[in-house]
């Protein structure tokens, strides 16, 4: 495991951003089905908070990734079609990622809303 460039860094980024978000995902899922519901009760809204942070940013550094890999002029070993294609699919789930989830709901956001009010 050898990070020679910056591009090998941001995949082990997406795979670490993955691995939180498996980890995320499997302890919502246990935390639903416990017996103890104050336990659920605080701890769940945090999991469930980075749970849906880690898949938006894997879903953009994902996009970014399809984005640098196909963009046009780039030398692959697939023709153009699938090319053009791939580069278009990163752009469309850049575009359709949850940004609101993301943006408005953080509170780094609500502090700088109510800072300028």
């Amino acid at each position: 495991m050898s990070i020679s460039s910056s591009l090998d860094f941001f995949v082990y980024f997406i795979i670490f951003i993955k691995v939180v978000f498996i980890i995320t995902a499997i302890t919502h899922l246990i935390l639903s089905h416990s017996k103890n519901s104050a336990v659920e009760y605080k701890l769940d809204p945090r999991i469930m908070y980075w749970k849906e942070r880690t898949e938006f940013i894997f879903t953009v550094c994902m996009s970014i990734l399809l984005i640098y890999y196909f963009r046009p002029g780039h030398e692959h070993m697939i023709n153009k079609e699938t090319s053009i294609l791939f580069f278009l699919f990163g752009c469309i789930l850049l575009f359709t990622s949850k940004w609101s989830l993301f943006i408005k709901e953080a509170p780094w956001y609500r502090y700088l809303v109510s800072s300028m009010e």
